[in-house]
């Protein structure tokens, strides 16, 4: 993917975690298929599925990060997001999507709201 000495130019740190989750397309007719995250930041998340999943399309999931990401006890968050980069891997059959993620809620448990507050990001200028 490109210079061994390019120089990283995100400032978000992401974390390289291998989480099964399940991923619903909303915007391009209901696809529901079942992930596996490569990495994930605050701002975006890139995963393994089976679906080619359209750029630009809205996406739902929800993924439970463990206890070495959040430092306490693992968190659940929905997120909804936005497909930014979809490509294929013909080696193993599967795409690899990279998608902004425009909104988040923690959930707890049991599905009822935490006491966290959901995250809307400050609107774009």
């Amino acid at each position: 993917m490109g210079d061994d000495g390019a120089q990283e130019k995100r400032a978000i740190r992401r974390f390289a975690l291998q989480l099964p989750f399940t991923v619903t397309a909303t915007s391009s007719g209901p696809v529901n298929g079942a992930a596996e995250t490569r990495d994930v930041s605050s701002h975006g998340i890139c995963f393994y599925c089976d679906t080619a999943l359209e750029k630009l399309s809205s996406i739902e999931f929800t993924v439970t990060l463990p206890t070495d990401v959040t430092m306490t006890e693992p968190i659940c968050v929905r997120c909804r997001g936005t497909v930014v980069r979809v490509e294929s891997d013909e080696a193993s059959g599967k795409y690899a999507v990279a998608a902004a993620i425009d909104s988040y809620e923690f959930v707890a448990n049991d599905e009822k709201q935490s006491f966290l507050p959901a995250y809307e990001p400050p609107p774009t200028k």
